[in-house]
């Protein structure tokens, strides 16, 4: 006769929901664990401009919001809560909730918009027009455009110094930078930018002394507030780029749109101190709140390189879910 099986029955059973149990928990054990290396790298979301999807995507969630024709440059403010993209196609900005990604307003700017930029306290928007010279400054509370400030020729982006009493405007056509004054609303000065071509982005060091001037075709520029003076004129990546000094001020990052590398200066000698691929087309470059990480947008690859600030190297690269990734924002770095 063949033998009774029913006694091992329980055991096999046993046995089968014991590896399943396991092999569920490695499934969970590996999903936390990348959860827990994703919070790592992003202690805050990356909110990233898909300039040929008209959308933007908040990295790493993968949510992505489009209906934002061109869109092109965007500024989160510093709590989170309400974010300025400019449109390439059209003379318009939007003004969205980045929580869920709800269109609240679409604010009339002027022909060929470029930069934008949120006050420290979150009060007012600029959303730079190169078409027409002016810069639209934007209630946020009131959702539309209280003034618009003629500033000079072809006009890029803006800044805001940190205390908002300020903000700075590059002037491509006029080879300068513009002077804000947001109590009165209106330009209060300009000066030159000698040794560059085309003042394109810009940032300020974290003691607000020094301006970083990223021009069009391969050069940074270190300018002292206080006397104008130039300080340096660095060479960095061919084409224009984003530029940031990163939170902490230990290093400035400059993009290169026409290049495949980010160049990394040291704002104490004013030289670059590596130079890291990243793949084909760097264009925005924004760092996180605590200074430890920068996301880079590779234009050419539709990708976001994720550079580690401790060792210089790059240590991720995440698929976009739509075509060129322009300009990156993140809330508590903007």
């Amino acid at each position: 006769m063949p033998p009774n099986n029913d006694r091992s029955t329980p055991h096999r059973l046993r046995l089968a929901l014991a590896c399943c149990t396991l092999a569920a928990a490695g499934c969970l054990g590996a999903t936390a664990a990348r959860a827990a290396e994703s919070h790592e790298r992003f202690p805050e979301p990356v909110y990233v401009t898909l300039q040929s999807s008209d959308a933007v995507e908040r990295m790493p969630s993968d949510a992505a919001w489009d209906a934002l024709p061109g869109a092109h440059y965007d500024a989160i403010s510093a709590d989170g809560r309400r974010m300025l993209v400019s449109s390439k196609d059209r003379p318009e900005a939007y003004l969205l909730d980045p929580r869920n990604g709800r269109k609240l307003a679409t604010l009339p700017v002027g022909p060929t918009p470029q930069g934008v930029a949120i006050s420290p306290d979150g009060r007012w928007g600029l959303a730079v027009s190169a078409g027409q010279g002016t810069v639209a400054v934007i209630d946020m509370a009131g959702q539309r455009v209280a003034r618009s400030i003629a500033v000079g020729k072809v006009p890029h982006n803006a800044r805001f110094s940190a205390d908002g009493k300020l903000a700075y405007v590059t002037l491509q056509g006029a080879g300068g930078v513009a002077v804000l004054d947001m109590a009165s609303l209106a330009k209060v000065d300009a000066f030159p930018v000698p040794g560059i071509h085309g003042p394109h982005n810009l940032d300020l060091s974290a003691d607000g002394r020094t301006l970083w001037v990223r021009d069009l075709v391969g050069k940074v520029a270190a300018v002292d507030l206080a006397s104008r003076k130039v300080l340096a004129v660095i060479p960095v990546g061919l084409g224009h780029g984003g530029i940031d000094v990163i939170p902490g001020g230990r290093y400035v990052f400059a993009g290169a749109i026409a290049d495949h590398v980010v160049d990394v200066i040291d704002p104490a000698t004013f030289k670059v101190v590596k130079r890291i691929e990243v793949g084909q087309g760097p264009h925005g470059v924004r760092a996180s709140r605590d200074g430890r990480w920068v996301y880079v947008g590779v234009t050419g690859t539709d990708k976001l390189a994720v550079i580690d600030t401790r060792t210089l190297e790059v240590t991720r690269q995440l698929a976009t879910h739509g075509r060129l990734p322009f300009w990156l924002a993140v809330p508590g770095n903007d």
